[in-house]
């Protein structure tokens, strides 16, 4: 198994946590997990992006270039740029509540995601990272719900517990939108 994901989007949005917390998750499940964060110049507004890369072999480089087996993009800006570095055939996840334009590739597998709106139902738009990463979790079978909920447990420890339900919240709403697009074959992308 290897799954080499970049989750990009504008600082604030919850870039550099989706991917902390994939690795965190499968890293607990006793996979190999590298997380390679990526900082504009300014932190809240300019972009982040991070490479993820999970492989049940050990990894070379934690850099994603030209190879990227999914992407998830939260902003117009990041699909832009991020969509050419998927493989042929590799999966886009993007936040159509804020990218009203199409993929331009037609020789990969898109999957809009409402993620803000999403999270707006579910009690706040700081959780639309959480709703994408739930999609990305129908899609892709790297890590679960479950696990990326009790990964939010040691994140975000005692005091912050009280966060947990709407995070749970929007992370299966997420999965539930995805529900959709998983492939018949009982497909999910790995």
């Amino acid at each position: 198994m290897l799954e080499k994901l970049v989750c990009a989007g504008f600082g604030g949005q919850g870039v550099m946590s989706m991917g902390r917390l994939v690795a965190q998750s499968a890293m607990e499940k006793g996979l190999e997990v590298s997380w390679l964060p990526s900082y504009g110049p300014e932190m809240r507004g300019g972009t982040a992006n991070c490479h993820v890369i999970v492989s049940s072999t050990p990894i070379g480089s934690p850099v994603i270039s030209l190879d990227a087996t999914t992407i998830i993009a939260m902003n117009l800006p990041s699909m832009k740029r991020f969509e050419r570095e998927l493989v042929s055939g590799g999966l886009l996840i993007y936040n159509s509540s804020l990218i009203n334009e199409e993929p331009e590739r037609s020789d990969i597998r898109c999957v809009p995601i409402a993620g803000n709106e999403i999270a707006a139902e579910v009690g706040t738009l700081k959780a639309a990272n959480m709703v994408m990463l739930g999609a990305y979790t129908a899609l892709v079978e790297v890590v679960c719900v479950a696990e990326l909920v009790a990964g939010l447990r040691r994140m975000f420890g005692p005091s912050k517990e009280h966060f947990i339900p709407m995070n749970e919240g929007a992370l299966t709403r997420g999965f539930s939108a995805a529900e959709r697009f998983v492939m018949p074959s009982g497909g999910k992308t790995t």
